[in-house]
């Protein structure tokens, strides 16, 4: 074992799958074996690997200037390049564009701004953030707040109370609707709760709700398509911003630009992160709108400082992996072909529906999950997500790197330049893969009768 401290990880079971290259949609162990990359890496390599274009706009980048900071007054014209395509790319009127190295950093800074705007405004008592249980926003101490995973706050004690951090209940049909429960009803029921959650607390102490469009981590949760839309009616009767946590479902991920068009709503807040640069170097965004920006601009002037940012804030040789990636996109028309190799993948895993062990699949565009279940008629759980970790190894073994979330759920979101042909080869693996599971949990008496 080496001294290496790994994330998200089962520290008993580190060092397992060494990659040391990668090509298009496919990466290499060091024992030269190829598997296809079912997830983009962690939902991000929209591009896949090794992109020369992408590569050398980096390198030239690095050979121009390496490295320049934001504090004091300095800048770079990358920097103001890349933030005034997002604001016009974004459905945020006149957004103002802050820098960081990661999505949990973003969501970070967005809470600062949060608090900073509503104190200088002088509703000092609207710090609260509603965010969705089974939820995923990072794993900093304040994102990880927002996080609703248990495993993420487990031994970490995250101040969840603290920062002001209240649940609402995740749109996730499959497991929350009750018996009887259709989704209208499921619905309406939630909306309802979440009144009454805001009523109870008091719209006045609430700042925003943060959500992702379709759920990652959680599940990849879609949620009903009035969900949104009625949640954005709540919030603005009772003044409340509403947050688009982007960082998966940003660049075409869904089916369309960005997630929230995909599910119908206008955020006044958007994190983006990932495939902003197609993962080639760390870098994501906070979106504000100017009505926020311009209300931090005279406090700022009076404190001497707006007294936030990272030494990496807008660093040269991010934006300029941005600004190609963006471009690329553009010129290539990806999210159109995101699209349509989206509308295939959902159709071929849909197929899949009818085996014994699967209990929904569900998905938009190039993002999707097939929950595994110990009963197919009544959908009940496993009760751990041992059969997930085997399902997602068996993959593995078949050459299709992919990971089992939220327990038993295997999720799917291979890079935006994946073709058809690559679909179904993925899908064959996923066959071998889940008749293997099958036979498994047969002979471990794993399946409820």
């Amino acid at each position: 074992m080496t001294s290496v401290i790994y994330p998200t990880t089962n520290l008993k079971q580190v060092e397992q799958l060494n990659i040391v290259r990668g090509q298009g949609v496919y990466v290499y162990d060091q024992q030269g074996r190829q598997y296809l990359e079912g997830l983009a890496g962690l939902w991000c390599a929209s591009l896949g690997y090794g992109n020369e274009e992408l590569i050398d706009a980096i390198g030239q980048q690095l050979k121009t200037l390496s490295y320049s900071h934001l504090f004091g007054g300095r800048t770079h014209q990358l920097v103001i390049d890349l933030a005034e395509q997002l604001s016009a790319m974004l459905p945020v009127e006149q957004g103002r564009v802050f820098f960081a190295n990661s999505g949990s950093e973003a969501n970070d800074s967005h809470i600062k701004m949060l608090r900073y705007y509503f104190n200088v405004t002088g509703e000092t008592q609207k710090k609260k953030i509603i965010a969705l249980d089974r939820s995923y926003h990072g794993v900093t101490l304040a994102a990880a707040a927002l996080t609703g995973l248990p495993a993420m706050h487990t031994h970490f004690d995250v101040p969840v109370k603290e920062l002001g951090i209240l649940r609402a209940e995740s749109p996730y049909y499959y497991r929350g609707a009750r018996d009887g429960e259709s989704e209208s009803q499921f619905c309406q029921r939630l909306l309802s709760d979440l009144e009454q959650l805001i009523i109870a607390e008091g719209p006045e102490t609430i700042a925003a709700f943060v959500a992702e469009p379709v759920g990652g981590a959680s599940g990849v949760i879609v949620p009903p398509a009035r969900y949104f839309p009625e949640v954005q009616n709540l919030l603005t009767r009772y003044d409340i911003l509403l947050w688009s946590d982007e960082v998966i479902c940003g660049f075409g991920r869904t089916g369309s630009d960005f997630g929230c068009n995909t599910m119908g709503f206008q955020p006044q807040l958007v994190t983006l992160a990932k495939q902003l640069s197609s993962a080639y170097l760390p870098i994501s965004a906070s979106i504000i709108p100017d009505f926020m920006y311009q209300a931090m601009v005279e406090p700022s002037s009076q404190v001497g400082i707006f007294g936030h940012g990272y030494t990496y804030t807008g660093h040269p040789a991010a934006c300029a992996a941005a600004l190609k990636t963006l471009e690329i996109y553009r010129r290539d028309k990806l999210f159109e072909h995101a699209a349509a190799m989206g509308e295939i993948m959902q159709s071929r895993l849909r197929e899949f529906s009818q085996h014994p062990l699967v209990g929904e699949v569900r998905g938009k565009g190039l993002i999707a999950a097939v929950e595994l279940v110990a009963n197919k008629t009544s959908g009940a759980a496993f009760p751990d997500g041992s059969v997930g970790a085997f399902a997602k190894q068996a993959c593995q073994d078949q050459g299709l790197l992919i990971r089992a979330v939220a327990g038993n759920s295997l999720a799917f979101c291979p890079p935006l330049i994946i073709s058809e042909e690559q679909i179904d080869e993925m899908m064959g693996m996923l066959d071998a893969a889940l008749a293997n599971t099958l036979a498994h949990c047969q002979k471990a008496g794993l399946l409820e009768a």
